[in-house]
Order: structure tokens, then sequence, then C-alpha cells
């Protein structure tokens, strides 16, 4: 019998906030941080100065081969015996053996034993084959699992809930069921599904069982509100996001299903099952993310259908969780008009199980021909606003330029030193993240204590340094954003940063990257001693991981030393030209220099692959929330250097002539565009 030593590795790459679903209800703190699955103790290990380097599946493989541990390899993991499962533990329901019970992750190492729920980390997996660390002789299996602290009020929640069907008025079961589309679902489904409804929240239950159904571990509450014309939804998981790892319906696959249908929500889920009779699970975050740790439930099935939704974004979270599972027994259902989500085409009348015939295969070879791509052609054109990219909330000028931001696509942002780019980018990004893009910073500049500070004061719209009473609140909410950052700061290697931004991508499902600054990783590169070549290397690697990865990169780059009466232009960027080239959209964010103030800043899109338009437009810095999106209440009137239609500015009382005319402003108070001559003239 191995032993296992569970405890924190000090696997020091990420450092999560959080990155969870976004739009729900906050939830209480106290809630469970994780899953109640089974743990095992162990000696802390010592902190290490550099991050683990990842394992591969060559290594994991060579490592069992070498110790004698027998193997299978699957689609995404690899299956050993466990040492982990007690003899009464290796039979299921039906009495048939399960000895390769142990699932290892081919990218992480990570192990979970679905017979004991015992999981861990792959030093955690060495430690424990090889007997090594000070609490060998104490790393016992523990006989159960820890209470989990909101037990009491999922209980509470769910015995207060009751089946629909029960409701003794019937125009409330009318009202539920025009609320949810639920006029076509049968209450055997509901009940197959163990589906309750809470009468006093007015909302769905869905609960969360352990594997085989011995025990209630979470809820997911679906709340409908009256919004207008239509409905809106409004979920809340028990316990957090972050910890609620259920794919709803597991309860019910037999382990002879060789086919799944996925899905991005229960009452696709419900409808899905009903009309086609296949077996259908939930993802617990829909399309905002694919758990690593739920991959082993998922290896059984020869073909695996997502079926996450009706927009473009839906499709492109089924192609980025098909990389997951092995894209060769993926397929897709491509969003259209006639192949909406699940419950509506069941509340349609559509044929589910012809739309499922349809489906495409997400892997395809290196070649291929247009009557292979013409229906991801046919997508793009029937949802041009969509393949236009997300847009920002707080930004409608970048909007009408930009058009939105788009994933995979390398985004490069200059500016001048002190003019505020850290600041500009980090609620660029912050609101993007608000909507549910999962971020990951790289801050080489400042620290992350500092630069979280000032994301949550934008997030909150004002300083929160006076009035701490609502700090928690904030916090929680801040909390909950899919949010995370490296720990790097400093000069960093390019293959350290890189292999971080691999991981988060598989484990937190990242889509958007933001680097401040190139400058911070050319300092370990040995390359060539010419920093404009390891810049150049520097570059593609990144370029060649957002289109690999499908991940959108914002990367900062300081620009070159100019003049500070000159405006920056794309060629100012520091280094060769590739920068530019290499990127699909150039930010420059201007700063004109005034005598009081800060000055005038605009920012300017100089290169814009997508449509090709570019412009500028104004922005004001808010100091009170740290925003460029927030006009400040009470704008201080500023002088102006020189004005093309005015004097030169007042002097200064002291009767000491005025500053040397410089670059005048539009007297309209717009920026200037980039390719606008120069009219202003020196005062004589």
């Amino acid at each position: 019998m191995w032993v296992l030593l569970r405890g924190g590795h000090p696997l020091r790459i990420l450092l999560p906030l959080r990155g969870e679903w976004m739009g729900r209800r906050g939830l209480p703190r106290n809630l469970a941080p994780g899953p109640p699955r089974r743990r095992y103790g162990k000696e802390t290990l010592q902190a290490l100065e550099m991050p683990v380097l990842p394992v591969t599946a060559t290594e994991i493989r060579q490592y069992l081969r070498g110790h004698g541990i027998p193997f299978q390899d699957g689609h995404s993991c690899l299956r050993a015996p466990s040492p982990f499962a007690e003899s009464s533990q290796l039979k299921d329901q039906t009495g048939v053996t399960t000895s390769f019970s142990l699932f290892i992750d081919k990218t992480t190492g990570r192990f979970l034993c679905m017979t004991s729920l015992a999981e861990g980390s792959w030093e955690d997996f060495q430690a424990s084959v090889e007997g090594r660390g000070d609490g060998a002789e104490e790393g016992l299996l523990l006989s159960k699992a820890p209470e989990f602290e909101d037990s009491e009020e999922v209980r509470r929640i769910w015995n207060r809930a009751v089946p629909l069907w029960e409701l003794p008025d019937q125009k409330e079961v009318q009202l539920a069921d025009t609320m949810f589309g639920l006029t076509k679902v049968t209450d055997d489904t509901l009940k197959r599904f163990s589906v309750r409804y809470l009468r006093p929240a007015r909302s769905l239950v869905f609960p969360w069982f352990s594997p085989g159904g011995s025990g209630l571990r979470g809820l997911k509450l679906l709340e409908a509100k009256c919004q207008g014309d239509g409905v809106s939804y409004e979920e809340t998981t028990i316990p957090r996001p972050s910890a609620y790892h259920n794919l709803f319906g597991l309860p019910l696959i037999s382990r002879r299903d060789a086919e799944v249908v996925l899905t991005s929500r229960e009452l696709d889920s419900l409808a899905l099952n009903q009309s086609t009779g296949l077996p259908t699970l939930t993802l617990p975050r829909g399309t905002t993310c694919l758990p690593p740790s739920l991959l082993p439930y998922l290896e059984q099935f020869r073909r695996i259908v997502f079926w996450l939704g009706d927009d473009l974004r839906s499709w492109e979270a089924a192609k980025l969780f098909a990389r997951k599972l092995n894209p060769k027994r993926c397929f897709l259902v491509r969003p259209g008009d006639q192949q909406p989500r699940p419950l509506e085409a069941l509340n349609r009348g559509f044929n589910l199980s012809r739309i499922l015939r349809t489906a495409l295969p997400a892997w395809h070879k290196s070649i291929v021909s247009f009557r292979q791509l013409r229906e991801e052609v046919l997508g793009e054109l029937s949802n041009v606003e969509q393949t236009a990219g997300l847009r920002w909330s707080r930004f409608p000028d970048l909007n009408r330029i930009l058009k939105g931001h788009r994933k995979g696509e390398l985004t490069v942002f200059t500016g001048p030193t002190g003019s505020g780019k850290t600041t500009f980018i980090s609620e660029y990004a912050l609101d993007l993240c608000s909507q549910g893009v999962n971020t990951l910073w790289g801050s080489f500049e400042i620290s992350n204590v500092r630069l979280a500070r000032v994301m949550l004061t934008q997030f909150a719209e004002g300083r929160l340094e006076d009035q701490l009473d609502k700090y928690d609140h904030w916090a929680d909410r801040f909390e909950d954003l899919p949010l995370y950052f490296m720990t790097f700061h400093g000069q960093q290697s390019i293959r350290t940063v890189i292999d971080t931004m691999q991981h988060a991508v598989y484990v937190y499902d990242i889509c958007h990257v933001v680097i401040d600054n190139l400058q911070f990783m050319m300092g370990h590169e040995q390359l060539s001693t010419d920093r404009i070549a390891a810049q150049d290397y520097i570059i593609g690697v990144f370029r060649k991981f957002a289109t690999d990865n499908n991940c959108h990169v914002t990367l900062v780059i300081h620009p070159r030393k100019e003049d500070d009466d000159k405006e920056l232009q794309t060629a100012s960027i520091f280094g060769s030209a590739k920068a530019s080239q290499e990127a699909d959209n150039v930010l420059i964010l201007q700063d004109k220099k005034l005598v009081t103030g800060p000055g005038k800043r605009y920012l300017q899109v100089s290169k814009n692959r997508f449509d090709g338009d570019v412009g500028v437009f104004p922005l004001e810095f808010n100091k009170n929330s740290l925003t460029f999106s927030i006009p400040p209440k009470n704008k201080a009137r500023l002088k102006k250097i020189k004005d093309d239609t005015g004097p030169v500015a007042k002097k200064p009382s002291s009767g000491k002539k005025g500053a040397t005319p410089q670059k005048s402003e539009i007297s309209s108070g717009q920026a200037p565009t980039a390719n606008q001559p120069d009219t202003s003239k020196r005062s004589k």
C-alpha cells in the first residue's frame, strides 16, 4: 500500500483571486474553499525560488514504467491501480472490479481516485510512491471527509424545496413552467434528475450528488426574473463557483455509456435527455471554464457532443474545451437560427436527434478544403456582431474603432513614461473581465498587491480609503471575477512565462493575457547580445501563443525616447518593426503636456487588422476612481501651452516669461488624428 503525503506543494505559478462564473449573486464569505474530498496529511515542503517545471505525458509514462506501476493510456488521463481504495471499494454497483480507478492528468500530473475521491498533485504522487518526506510515517488515510461548512445550509434549502409537480396551486405551476420554459418538459424528466422548486425564492434547485448518488454536496439555484418583455435568469451556487464541480446528470450515467452530450445549462440537459434519450451532462460553469478536475469523469466516452448554446461565444468555448478532451472524439453543434439551444429547440418543435447528427467534428488535418470550412464561414457571416468580439462597456469609442475584443489576437500597447499605461490597461482588462473573460495578469513592474488595489478602486468606481465599511462588499464582488495574477516580479525568462501561461489556459481556460511589460523578459535571453533580436524572438513567441491557444495577448512595450513635444507613432515602439507587424492591434496612449495638471490624454488606434478602421478619442482621468472612462465631477480648467486661435498661455504671477511654445492642441478639444498635419505656428 502506497502512502500519500497530501499537502500544499508550493507550486508558485499562479495567485488566483478567483476565476469564476459571472452574473451571479454574492455568496457568504464563509463558504468552503473547495469540494469536500478526502484529504491526506503531509509536511509542507520548502518553498521553491523558481516555479516547478510542468510535467509531460512522456515523463509520467516513464516514471510509472520505472516503478513497475501498470497503466492504461486514455484520452486525457492515464489510468492506474489505486492504492487509496479499500478492497470493498474496488467493485461498482454491478459488481464489476474497477482496479484501474486512479486517473492521472496527462498535462498537469494531478491525480484523482474515483473510488475514494483522493486527489493530489504530481509531486504528491511521486512522494507517495517513493515514501519521501518527514511525514511518511504519519501519512495516514483520513477515515472521514472533513465536515462541509455549508452542509447544513445545503440540507436546509434542499428540504424546503419541493418537486414542482407537487405544488398545490396549479397557477403557480403554470407560471413556473412558463418562466423557465418547461412547458414541454415532463414531470418524469424532472423527477429523474431530482429537480426541485424553492417557492420563497421562486427558483429551480439543481442538486449536486456525490458520484454514485450517495450524498448531497451542493446546490445550484436558478432564479427567473421578469425584465421588460422577456425573462432573465440569475444563478447562485453553494459552495461558491470555484468549489462547485457538479456535472449535473452524472448519477444517471452508466459505465456502458459510450456517448454523451455536454450542455452549458441544466434546462438544456433536461430537454436533450427527454427528447433523444442520450446521456447528458451540464458543465458547472457553462461556457466560462471546464475545470481539469472533471476530465476523469469523461474518460469513458468515445464520442462527446458539445451543444453549449446559440451564439458564437458558445461555439468558441466548445472548440476550446474539445482540445482538453482530445478533439478526435469531440463533435460540435454549430449555432444557428435552425439550431438554437436544446430547450428552445424542444419548445419550437425541432427534431433534436437530427440536429445532433449534423454536429461537426472538432478535429481536422493540417490541410483542409473550403468544403470543411464553409460552415464556419457561414457562421461568421451570420453572426457579424459576435464575430467582431466582445464589446467594452466602459469604452464605447474603442468599440467604434476596434469593434470588439477578439480571441487569438495580439495587441501591442505603448505610451510615454508616466502617462498612465498600467492604469489604463488595468481598466481596459477589468472591463472585459467583468463580462466573463477569464484574465491572467503578468505585472512585472508593480506588485500584485498594488495592482489589485488599483483594479479594486476602478471596480468600485471610487476610493475605499474613506469608506472601509464597504470594503468587504466590494472585495467579495471583486473576488468572484475570473481574474488571476502571475507571481513574477522583475526580470523573468520568456520560457518560464510561456509555461505559466500554458498552464493557466489549460487549468483556468484563460482567454486574455496581459503582459506589463515586454522589456522585463529581455534580460534573461541569451540568444544574442543584440537586444533588438531578443525582442523580435519574444514577440514571435507571444504571437505563436496567441494563435495556437486562441487566446488574446495584450503586450505593453515602452516607446523609444522621443521629444516631449512630439506625438508617438507606430514607429515609436521600441525595437524593430516586428512588433507592429506581428500585432493585430496597435494602441498608443498619447499625452500632451500642459502648463498645469497631468496633461491632455487620448488613445490612438494606429492599426486594426480586423477591418482596418483607425482613429483617436480623448480620455479624461478621474483621480478619485483611477479610471479613464468616468469623467471627474469637478473638472479643473487646465491652461493650454498654446492654442491655434488664442494667445500664448498667461505668464506666471512671478513675472517670469511664459514657457516656450510647444505643439498645439486642436481648438475644439478633440485629439488630432495620426495623419493630420501639424498646422501650429511658432509665436513671433
